[in-house]
């Protein structure tokens, strides 16, 4: 595919006047694309969503940065503007001023396509005029969606749609509501190869590793949507043995075992699931219960069982000697 794509490179570079050639190097990836830059006026929380027939659109297109804002860049791809364009924002500048400084000087701002919006919700967004059709943009309160080399001008439209009457839901799976919508309306008129989702907190703290709190890549696959969605299902699963485990700390058993409960739903074949549910039912007395969960786990993959053994050493397994039997001795 990269052949192929860099000899569509060459072939615009011969065509083009010399002083517009350095645009399309292979070094400006040719992300042709649908995405969205959205925020949660409820959370803060900011959102970056990208699907392309490119490989791996997730290290071209999205950038974020908790308490500042986020970038897609796209088309003829710059990526620096993922960066300054951040840069500017913590600068003081609206997006509008940072878009505008960052296609001053480019000489190839109109096969870009990029849209800025910041930790307030104020976004700017720039379709070039020579972006390969269908091409468009529209912005909205807290977002912008943004489409070239679309099948049909319908698709970014209906992305503005699904994220608008989406509203109440948690803003990455807005984010997915609006990129499915787009495959809907046909999408990249070349097909599709790879997604991102980006989601960062409306404000700093003084963790900065905990700023990105969902950041998922599908580099390559037939349905990249399909397989990003399950993604995103397997964090919020997750996210609910996260919170079991806070409330085991805390004391909280029923609401350990509701959160359990509801990660397992999600996912009923995951070993991993059941088998710290299982470990956490012991330690709290309930060997019953979870002699029960760990016989379904034994039975499908005995290095589980392996593991057991192991627990006790590092404090992760504290029995009495006849109920750490009773866990050993599961068929």
């Amino acid at each position: 595919m990269k052949k192929t794509l860099y000899t569509v490179a060459s072939v615009c570079c011969l065509a083009m006047p010399a002083a517009r050639a350095q645009v399309f190097k292979t070094d400006e990836p040719l992300a042709h694309t649908y995405s969205i830059v959205a925020r949660d006026p409820e959370t803060g929380e900011m959102a970056v969503g990208v699907q392309s027939h490119w490989f791996s659109v997730g290290t071209a297109v999205p950038w974020a940065e908790a308490g500042v804002g986020v970038v897609a860049t796209q088309s003829f791809t710059n990526k620096s503007f993922g960066m300054r364009g951040l840069e500017l924002l913590k600068q003081g500048k609206t997006p509008e001023e940072a878009l505008a400084i960052l296609l001053k000087d480019d000489e190839g701002r109109e096969v870009r396509q990029v849209s800025i919006l910041d930790a307030q919700g104020r976004v700017a967004t720039h379709t070039g005029k020579n972006c390969i059709r269908y091409a468009g943009h529209i912005t909205g309160k807290n977002f912008s969606v943004q489409a070239n080399m679309m099948l049909t001008d319908k698709v970014w439209p209906a992305m503005a749609k699904a994220f608008e009457q989406s509203t109440g839901k948690p803003l990455a799976e807005r984010v997915l509501l609006a990129m499915q919508a787009a495959e809907r309306e046909g999408g990249d008129i070349r097909g599709k190869q790879s997604a991102a989702l980006v989601v960062v907190k409306g404000k700093k703290n003084d963790q900065p590793w905990d700023e990105r709190t969902i950041d998922l890549r599908v580099d390559d696959h037939e349905k990249p949507l399909d397989e990003l969605a399950r993604l995103l299902k397997v964090y919020r699963a997750y996210e609910h043995m996260n919170n079991g485990d806070l409330a085991v700390e805390k004391g909280q058993m029923d609401k350990a075992m509701q959160e359990y409960g509801k990660a397992e739903t999600m996912f009923p074949n995951n070993l991993e699931m059941k088998y710290w549910h299982a470990i956490t039912l012991a330690n709290n007395g309930d060997i019953n219960g979870a002699t029960k969960l760990l016989r379904e786990v034994y039975k499908k993959d005995d290095n589980w069982k392996e593991l057991t053994t192991r627990l006790p050493e590092v404090g992760l397994l504290t029995l009495k000697p006849q109920d750490l039997k009773k866990i050993m001795e599961v068929k």
